[in-house]
């Protein structure tokens, strides 16, 4: 019998097993993003979610093609135990598909199943298409304003408002001239006013040709420092690939593509067919639809429809964005790999980039600063290597060991 002191307590603990029981549900529900995760690691390598072929048919429209979803949970555990079971349906999958093996999954939980299923049967909306600026990939309001655009403006209205200040100014003293009895002063024109403005203020005059003189000077030396040097080089590419996409949202390894930044003085630019391992089965991005991937299977010579390579092939032309000059040597592997350094410290942050754009000025003076910061891992299963640290230490005193201090700034080092 409940009593005014334990009838609380028991409401409680009603409550808290219903919260332990939903949070348990919680527990066991597969959510979208986790079935998309299934998918993409285990189907996508051979199915796309459309009608393309790839090593697989495509899945568009499975669940009106299959007996049920009984049977096609069955398969996907394991289709051979189905084919070898007899199975009608599983013998005509299997002999349609050229008896291709498909890889059985029983490792996967029911529920993990039955949320695939759910997923290939209902598959994700693409987003709404992002507009494309000149830049592929670029939305028209991440576009910067053109400052020669604004200096050209600004000028224009300093011009017109000069223009208007003079006909005020010269209608003003012509009327405090007729109150005073005298003359009407005559209009003269812009150039005139400027001749005899030019006449009475010398001095002034030769002080601005010195300092605009200086000005000019300064910007043609700035210029000629900076010749070679692209900070902000912005290239359209042939095709609007987005790293944001790629490295980022999708978190695919700089070295899959660039696979020789850790063996080779050059990183790498991929093949096409680096590309058609991954869109084989994915025909469609989530901003620029099916037009920029479609580039990429005519680069490729693939037949989206038939599944197969049947025409030919097209080199795509990139656009370098960061060049060194020829007389400069630059190793990745050096850096990279020995160095230890990230692909950021050169390159910005390139997973958020949506096209790559040199960030860094790679000038001489930023890679000796950059040299003279930067501390060399050591190599403690080198023994030579480890024995020269140790003599570094020794003869810095323990200060830190930097890319310098190893010979780093000497010009052969870079110019050979």
């Amino acid at each position: 019998m409940d009593t005014i002191f334990n009838a609380p307590q028991k409401r409680l603990l009603t409550l808290i097993s219903f919260l332990f029981l939903l949070f348990s549900f919680n527990l066991n529900t597969i959510s979208a993003q986790d079935a998309e995760k299934l998918f993409k690691q285990n189907c996508a390598v051979c199915h796309s979610l459309g009608k393309n072929k790839i090593t697989g048919p495509g899945l568009e429209g499975i669940g009106t093609r299959v007996p049920n979803d009984a049977w096609l949970a069955k398969w996907i555990k394991n289709n051979k135990a189905l084919i070898a079971g007899g199975d009608a349906y599983a013998t005509k999958v299997f002999a349609e598909n050229n008896k291709v093996d498909m890889t059985a999954f029983t490792d996967l939980k029911d529920d993990e199943i039955t949320a695939l299923i759910t997923y290939i049967k209902n598959p994700p909306k693409p987003k709404e298409e992002v507009a494309q600026g000149p830049v592929g990939g670029v939305k028209e309001e991440e576009k910067g304003v053109n400052p020669l655009s604004i200096l050209i403006g600004v000028i224009a209205f300093l011009i017109l408002i000069v223009g208007v200040l003079r006909g005020v100014s010269h209608s003003l003293k012509n009327i405090q001239n007729e109150k005073q009895g005298l003359p009407e002063e005559e209009a003269l024109s812009s150039w005139q006013e400027i001749k005899n403005w030019t006449i009475n203020h010398k001095r002034t005059l030769a002080v601005i040709i010195l300092f605009v003189t200086g000005g000019i000077l300064q910007a043609s030396w700035d210029s000629l420092m900076e010749i070679g040097v692209y900070e902000n080089y912005h290239p359209t590419q042939p095709i609007a690939f987005s790293h944001k996409i790629h490295a980022g949202d999708n978190a695919i390894n700089c070295q899959y593509c660039h696979s020789g930044v850790e063996k080779s003085k050059t990183a790498g630019i991929p093949s096409v067919n680096v590309c058609m391992n991954c869109h084989k089965g994915i025909s469609k991005g989530p901003t620029t639809g099916t037009a920029e991937i479609a580039k990429i299977y005519e680069a490729a010579g693939w037949d989206a429809e038939k599944g197969v390579y049947n025409k030919p092939q097209k080199p795509i032309q990139w656009v370098k964005v960061h060049n060194l000059q020829d007389f400069v040597f630059f190793s990745h592997q050096q850096h990279v790999k020995v160095g230890k350094q990230e692909c950021a410290s050169c390159h910005g942050d390139v997973k958020e980039m949506t096209t790559v754009q040199q960030m860094k000025p790679l000038t001489m003076a930023w890679c000796v600063d950059c040299h003279k910061k930067t501390e060399v891992p050591g190599m403690k299963d080198n023994p030579y290597y480890e024995s020269l640290h140790k003599k570094l230490a020794e003869k810095y005193k323990g200060q830190p060991i930097t890319v310098d201090k190893m010979g780093g700034i000497e010009c052969v080092k870079c110019h050979y």
